[in-house]
């Protein structure tokens, strides 16, 4: 390529400007993951990118790897310029992280070997000894043991609060951690949320985390949210105040149960320390992998459309089964302030809820065991339909008396609807149910 086509001092190398907009209306972001952060004149006209299988990158001068380093190494203001080494960015993630952005209405996006791996380093980048990190309740099990057991051992302390939680409450959480910090001689260093929370749906009223954070802390200590069982398509919570919005892309971004992956995304004041650290340690998601996601993108507004459509219809049966005593779904809202939280925060019910049936574990295995058209598997937010029991398998390292508090009983199931034919599920759930 000519040296009028590359331009050595700009950080992407893109010989057009992107349109984002088709006079003066911005385009949707399903419009936009057809090509956004991708120009085919860079890779020989292809229309898809391909995928970079490169440990490295070449310089177009030794005048600009100086600049790229002095970029790097803070002794010239603005960053680094284009690519260098395959641990710090590459051209499939960067052309993954600006359409993730999209949906978000984020500035800038990290991505990562998966969602744990975009949790661990997001806290690492930010805590620091003596700090306390405060968080809602049911979390993830890992990113809650994360927390409680490997922050702890390098003096992070942590204190949490309900999903449901009022702006009184959470005033209350953030009063006592401000105190655990000062006593400690650290800061409260992050607010870290789950909303829904895993595996109930509880919700968390970010707008209250936002304005209590503003009020106690000011609006240098982040409010970060794992926002995977509804992202990108029923909730944006950058909206409603977050800084940093959190994804498992193995859910419903990739969508396909072939592929792990994390992200984070925010504004890039945000980004910057974790991206600082994402270069030392690694952990950015891997070019193939990047490329799938691209694939995925494409698709995540339809599939997300069809499993909410039939999560509704199958919830709708299931709300009337004897066999079931109630349902975590968030399109079935039986309290008041769960109600409020969700017509102010979220644009769909989603496709993945809990279903409480009569009985305990034992009835509960002896459903899974009878599906024959829903897997019988962890995860979520795939093109098929899984089930799972969150008390002995994803939160089984949960102590008992948390499990208790956090409302994951012996008798729920955890149920992820997938495309298929709403009425050939309900008819897989009705010959399980049987077996009850």
């Amino acid at each position: 390529m000519s040296d009028s086509i590359i331009d050595p001092t700009t950080p992407r190398k893109a010989p057009k400007p992107e349109v984002t907009k088709i006079q003066g209306r911005p385009l949707k972001p399903s419009t936009l993951m057809m090509g956004h952060g991708y120009d085919p004149v860079l890779s020989e006209g292809s229309l898809k990118p391909p995928i970079f299988l490169t440990s490295t990158f070449a310089f177009e001068s030794a005048a600009a790897g100086k600049r790229h380093f002095e970029g790097i190494t803070g002794k010239r203001p603005g960053g680094a310029d284009g690519l260098v080494y395959s641990r710090f960015n590459g051209p499939n993630q960067e052309i993954l992280e600006d359409r993730l952005g999209i949906w978000d209405g984020a500035e800038d996006a990290l991505s990562f070997s998966s969602g744990m791996t975009a949790i661990t380093v997001l806290m690492l980048a930010y805590a620091s000894q003596n700090d306390v990190i405060v968080h809602s309740g049911p979390l993830y099990a890992a990113s809650e043991g994360f927390v409680a057991k490997v922050l702890a051992k390098f003096g992070v302390q942590y204190v949490d609060f309900p999903a449901g939680a009022t702006r009184e409450q959470i005033d209350a959480v953030l009063g006592k951690a401000k105190a655990m910090a000062a006593e400690s001689g650290g800061k409260v260093c992050m607010v870290y949320l789950e909303s829904p929370g895993n595996p109930t749906n509880a919700l968390v009223d970010i707008e209250a985390v936002r304005d209590a954070r503003d009020a106690a802390l000011g609006p240098d200590c982040p409010i970060a949210i794992d926002n995977t069982f509804l992202g990108p398509l029923w909730q944006r919570p950058l909206d409603q105040g977050a800084d940093i919005v959190v994804y498992s892309l193995t859910k419903y971004v990739g969508g396909h149960s072939d592929l792990v992956a994390g992200s984070i995304a925010g504004a890039r004041k945000w980004m910057d320390p974790v991206r600082s650290l994402r270069n030392t340690m690694g952990g950015i998601c891997d070019p193939n992998t990047a490329w799938m996601l691209l694939r995925s993108l494409e698709t995540v507004e339809l599939r997300m459309q069809r499993a909410g459509e039939n999560a509704a219809k199958v919830c709708e049966y299931l709300s009337k089964h004897p066999k079931v005593e109630r349902l975590g779904y968030l399109g079935m809202i039986d309290d008041a302030r769960q109600q409020d939280i969700y017509d102010r925060h979220c644009l769909g019910a989603g496709s993945t809820f809990s279903v409480f049936i009569k009985g305990g574990e034992a009835e509960c295995f002896r459903f899974l065991d009878n599906l024959t058209i829903a897997k019988l598997a962890v995860s979520l937010g795939g093109t098929e339909t899984l089930a799972s029991h969150p008390a002995s398998m994803t939160h089984l390292s949960v102590a008992e008396g948390r499990r208790a508090e956090l409302g994951i009983s012996d008798n729920l199931v955890r149920i992820s609807v997938g495309i298929e034919d709403a009425d050939d599920l309900i008819a897989d759930f009705e010959q399980a149910l049987e077996h009850v």
